[in-house]
Protein backbone atom coordinates (compact mmCIF):
# COMPACT_ATOMS: atom_id res chain seq x y z
CA UNK A 1 0.00 0.00 0.00
CA UNK A 2 1.35 3.41 -0.88
CA UNK A 3 1.32 6.06 1.83
CA UNK A 4 2.27 9.61 0.92
CA UNK A 5 2.88 12.42 3.39
CA UNK A 6 2.66 15.90 1.88
CA UNK A 7 4.66 18.25 4.06
CA UNK A 8 6.89 21.29 4.27
CA UNK A 9 10.18 22.02 6.05
CA UNK A 10 10.21 22.81 9.79
CA UNK A 11 6.69 21.45 10.30
CA UNK A 12 6.18 20.14 13.84
CA UNK A 13 3.06 18.14 13.00
CA UNK A 14 4.80 16.68 9.96
CA UNK A 15 7.73 15.50 12.08
CA UNK A 16 5.34 13.96 14.62
CA UNK A 17 3.56 12.16 11.78
CA UNK A 18 6.86 10.78 10.42
CA UNK A 19 7.84 9.51 13.87
CA UNK A 20 4.46 7.83 14.42
CA UNK A 21 4.45 6.17 11.00
CA UNK A 22 8.01 4.93 11.48
CA UNK A 23 7.24 3.64 14.98
CA UNK A 24 4.31 1.64 13.59
CA UNK A 25 6.50 0.24 10.80
CA UNK A 26 4.57 1.96 8.03
CA UNK A 27 6.59 2.82 4.94
CA UNK A 28 5.82 6.21 3.42
CA UNK A 29 6.98 8.72 0.87
CA UNK A 30 7.44 12.39 1.76
CA UNK A 31 6.57 15.07 -0.79
CA UNK A 32 7.56 18.66 -0.01
CA UNK A 33 4.76 20.94 -1.22
CA UNK A 34 7.10 23.95 -1.15
CA UNK A 35 9.20 22.35 -3.91
CA UNK A 36 6.54 20.51 -5.91
CA UNK A 37 3.82 22.73 -7.39
CA UNK A 38 1.80 19.74 -8.63
CA UNK A 39 1.78 18.26 -5.12
CA UNK A 40 0.60 21.58 -3.66
CA UNK A 41 -2.17 21.73 -6.26
CA UNK A 42 -3.15 18.14 -5.39
CA UNK A 43 -3.34 18.93 -1.65
CA UNK A 44 -5.45 22.01 -2.35
CA UNK A 45 -7.71 19.97 -4.66
CA UNK A 46 -8.28 17.52 -1.80
CA UNK A 47 -9.57 20.48 0.20
CA UNK A 48 -6.64 20.99 2.58
CA UNK A 49 -4.77 24.20 3.33
CA UNK A 50 -2.36 22.88 5.93
CA UNK A 51 0.14 20.04 6.16
CA UNK A 52 0.80 17.30 6.83
CA UNK A 53 -1.67 15.62 4.54
CA UNK A 54 -1.44 11.82 4.62
CA UNK A 55 -2.87 9.99 1.63
CA UNK A 56 -3.45 6.26 1.20
CA UNK A 57 -5.39 4.51 -1.56
CA UNK A 58 -8.45 4.38 0.74
CA UNK A 59 -8.41 7.74 2.55
CA UNK A 60 -6.63 10.99 3.30
CA UNK A 61 -6.42 13.31 6.28
CA UNK A 62 -4.69 16.43 7.48
CA UNK A 63 -2.72 17.07 10.64
CA UNK A 64 -1.05 14.78 13.13
CA UNK A 65 -3.63 12.03 13.66
CA UNK A 66 -2.30 9.19 15.85
CA UNK A 67 -5.75 7.56 15.74
CA UNK A 68 -5.65 7.35 11.94
CA UNK A 69 -2.04 6.11 11.99
CA UNK A 70 -2.97 3.35 14.46
CA UNK A 71 -5.95 2.34 12.28
CA UNK A 72 -3.68 2.27 9.23
CA UNK A 73 -1.13 0.09 11.04
CA UNK A 74 -3.90 -2.34 12.05
CA UNK A 75 -5.18 -2.47 8.47
CA UNK A 76 -1.68 -3.18 7.12
CA UNK A 77 -1.03 -5.94 9.66
CA UNK A 78 -4.29 -7.78 8.90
Amino acid sequence: MSVTVYSKPSCVQCNATYRALTKKGIEYTVVDVTEDEAALAHVLALGYQQVPVVETPQEHWSGYRPDKITSLAMLLSA
